[in-house]
Formats: structure tokens, C-alpha cells, sequence
């Protein structure tokens, strides 16, 4: 099979492994009372619409309930609303969206049965600030760390202190008049914890650094109010929750290895949460590649080295970029002329079709990469330094376009040696 084509059925059996559908078992009792579905995340109508068709069958009737996800990512469903709004920065709409699940839990009584859906992405979709913060103050300490380069722990640790719904906030407010709770969730976090997918609304973080020390670390500066505002919003005490997992990266490599075990290559997992700044985690990765090159280790040739997390971008230039693209535009870099002389290809991209926030799910490089970009007159350096690995895959005709797969379970590496 043609290198770019085996790289793209290994990405498509990654996200075939990561649909909810066929997965919500074992389902509760039915209640005497109501089946409230609510949910957020990038995942979450296409969540909810496998949810009623597994409900139906089980229940012999529709749940109700309200979702919210990233505009573009709706799915039709037949009982469950669906609302769009921003990401990664929260707005308006997703503000509006998070007070009304709050009412709907509120709601919610000892006859009850509410089914929480959470994926990645709906930290910054389920936007309910807490007493004393906007949504302003809550867009402008989200833009700096995402410039920052912090990791998602630190980003949600942050966003749970000034959050009315998220760290268990959504539970505790479901459950304070007795009614029955269960989440299912999409990971897409390193380690799959609970409490730190979506800023796990409906499990508090355990304890750890304290986000005022986070955002003085990465230089973001905290206003008084915010950081009054923080002292009076502590997380709740909660009961352990009935928490479910509908799909993992650990689940997409394993079936990305077996598509690869197929075409006849010896799949390495090479970790399902890898994190570091996307060019050095390329750094390591060429390394790795040029072992397998030069000694046959940790794997003899054909291989394919497949890996998953969430890489971070310090942003220094004002280019266009993402940071599957950025690593990809490094590994290149990295790999010198070993990427030709070893007949490499890779790709990486976000499992949920959008790398950053341009249109593209990521990119490919292979062999030929290095000479094409020369041919255009790209500087693929000066492209690194300035953050526009977008603009140079673009350029050279190598960007991969999914659309929205709705779904998350973070970054996809795929690194194929033949």
C-alpha cells in the first residue's frame, strides 16, 4: 500500500476506535421518573444521539436532556437539544448553554436518573463563571495560558477555580435533591483521570499545585477580584460517582497497531500520553526513528511508531499553526536526511479533526518533504521559528482534512520507517 494511504487507514482506525457507539453498557435501571441527559465536549452530540439509540433499546423510550459542543460539531438527535459555541476560548453562547444544565440538574429529584456525557473540550464549552468573575476574566486567563504553553492539568486546574460548573460543581448541584448520577466519558487527557476531562464537572481535581501558583509560574498575572474570587468558590465535598469510560487513546493506538499488524508492520506504542513542547517531543521521536534506522531497535524494519497525548506550542511567532502541524514541520527538521534517506513517513493530527484552530485535522511529511519545500523557496526553519507549520503543509499541499469527526481523544502520531 502506498505510504500516505497505510498512514491515513491507520488514522482512520484510531477514530473508528474512538465512537461512542455500541458502548453504553452495561445502562442503569430505567427510573420511575425522568432520564436527563445533559453533557459538553467536542463529542457530545454524537454522544447523545448513540445514548438515545442505546436508551431506547433498553428503556423502550427517548431521555430529554441538553448538550453543548464546538460549532460544527453537532449531530442530529430526536429527544436530546443540541447547542454549539466557541472553543477554545469560551463565549457567550456556551455560557448560556452551561446555565441552562445547571437549571436542568437543579431540577433533578430523588426519581431521577441523570446521564452526564463528557469529552474533551468542554472546559471551555460548559462556561459558567463563578460569583465575582465574568466571562471576560475567564476568556482573557484562557487565551494567556494557551500562549503560555501550559498543559491541559494546569489549564483546568485553573479553569475549575473560576468555574461554577466544573470540578464536581455539576454533580454536587444533580445530586442535592437524591437523584441517581452516572458519567460517561470520551478521554482525552494524559492518564484518562476523571477529574481532569472536560475539568470534570462532576469529579473534583485531587489536590495539587494551587492555580494561583500555576498562573504566576507561566507569567499570566491574576487581578485581585479573580483571586478573591477563587478563595470563595472551594470544591465540593462529593460521594465517589458512578464514572464510566466510553473510549481512550490507549483504545485508538491498540487499533491503529492492529490495522498496522494487517499491512504487515510491527507496531511500536510508544505511550498514549505523551506531552512536552511539540518540537522537542519531535526531537525525541527522530531519535527514536534513527535507532530503528541504524540498529533495527526497538524494532526492526517495516515499523510504524504510533503514539498519543497532547503536545503544547509555546507561541513566539504569529504564524498560523497547531500542534500536530508544529511537530510534524520539526520532525522534518529533526530527521535531516535521514527523513529521505529512510524513506519516512508520518502523520500526526487531532483525533477530533481540528488541529489548533485552523481547519485541518494536521499534516504529512515523507521522503520528498525537505526537497518540495525547497523547490517553493520555504525556509522550513524560518516557518518553525515564526509558528506557521500551517502555512508551509498548505503550501506544500500536505495538510490532512477531516471535518469535525465528533469525537476526542486527543493527538494521533503515526511514524512509519519502511
Amino acid at each position: 500500500m502506498d505510504p500516505r494511504a497505510l498512514l491515513g487507514t491507520l488514522f482512520r482506525a484510531a477514530l473508528d476506535a474512538a465512537g461512542p457507539e455500541g458502548r453504553y453498557a452495561p445502562l442503569p435501571s430505567p427510573p420511575r421518573g425522568r432520564t436527563l441527559v445533559l453533557g459538553a465536549g467536542k463529542a457530545a452530540a454524537r454522544m447523545a444521539a448513540a445514548f438515545e439509540d442505546a436508551w431506547e433499546a433498553h428503556a423502550g423510550a427517548l431521555p430529554e436532556g441538553l448538550v453543548v459542543t464546538r460549532r460544527g460539531h453537532g449531530a442530529p438527535t430526536r429527544a436530546i437539544e443540541v447547542a454549539e459555541a466557541s472553543h477554545p476560548v469560551p463565549d457567550a453562547a456556551g455560557e448560556t448553554a452551561a446555565r441552562r444544565i445547571l437549571a436542568l440538574a437543579a431540577e433533578a429529584g430523588p426519581d431521577d436518573l441523570v446521564v452526564f456525557l463528557m469529552s474533551g473540550g468542554a472546559s471551555a464549552l460548559l462556561a459558567a463563571p463563578a460569583a465575582g468573575v465574568s466571562l471576560g476574566d475567564k476568556q482573557a486567563i484562557g487565551r494567556a495560558l494557551l500562549r503560555s504553553g501550559a498543559p491541559i492539568d494546569e489549564m483546568n486546574r485553573v479553569r475549575q477555580a473560576l468555574s461554577a460548573v466544573k470540578g464536581g460543581r455539576l454533580a454536587a448541584v444533580a445530586g442535592a435533591r437524591g437523584a441517581a448520577c452516572v458519567t460517561w466519558a470520551i478521554s482525552d487527557v494524559p492518564g484518562d483521570a476523571p477529574a481532569v476531562i472536560g475539568s470534570g464537572p462532576t469529579v473534583p481535581l485531587p489536590e495539587g499545585e494551587a492555580p494561583e501558583a500555576i498562573l504566576a509560574r507561566r507569567g499570566v498575572a491574576l487581578p485581585d477580584h479573580l483571586a478573591e474570587a477563587m478563595a470563595a468558590n472551594p470544591a465540593p465535598a462529593l460521594a465517589p460517582q458512578d464514572f464510566r469510560m466510553l473510549a481512550t487513546p490507549q483504545m485508538a493506538l491498540e487499533a491503529a497497531a492492529a490495522a498496522a499488524r494487517k499491512a504487515g508492520l510491527t507496531p511500536l506504542i510508544l505511550g498514549d500520553s505523551l506531552e512536552g513542547e511539540a518540537r522537542e517531543v519531535a526531537t525525541v521521536m527522530a531519535g527514536i526513528a534513527r535507532q530503528v534506522l541504524r540498529h533495527g531497535q526497538p524494532a526492526a524494519r517495516p515499523c510504524v511508531l504510533l503514539s498519543g497525548g497532547e503536545t503544547t506550542v509555546t507561541v513566539r511567532g504569529d504564524g498560523r499553526g497547531g500542534r500536530n502541524a508544529e511537530f510534524l514541520l520539526a520532525l522534518a527538521l529533526a530527521l535531516g536526511e535521514d527523513l529521505a534517506g529512510g524513506g519516512i513517513h508520518a502523520l500526526a493530527a487531532d483525533t477530533d479533526g481540528i488541529d489548533g484552530v485552523e481547519t485541518n485535522a494536521g499534516a504529512m511529511i515523507g521522503p520528498d518533504t525537505r526537497a518540495r519545500a525547497a523547490t517553493l523557496g520555504l525556509n522550513l526553519r524560518q516557518q518553525l521559528d515564526a509558528n506557521d507549520a500551517f502555512s508551509a503543509f498548505e503550501a506544500l499541499g500536505d495538510l490532512v482534512t477531516t471535518g469535525p469527526t465528533l469525537t476526542n481523544v486527543n493527538d494521533f502520531r503515526a511514524i512509519l520507517i519502511p
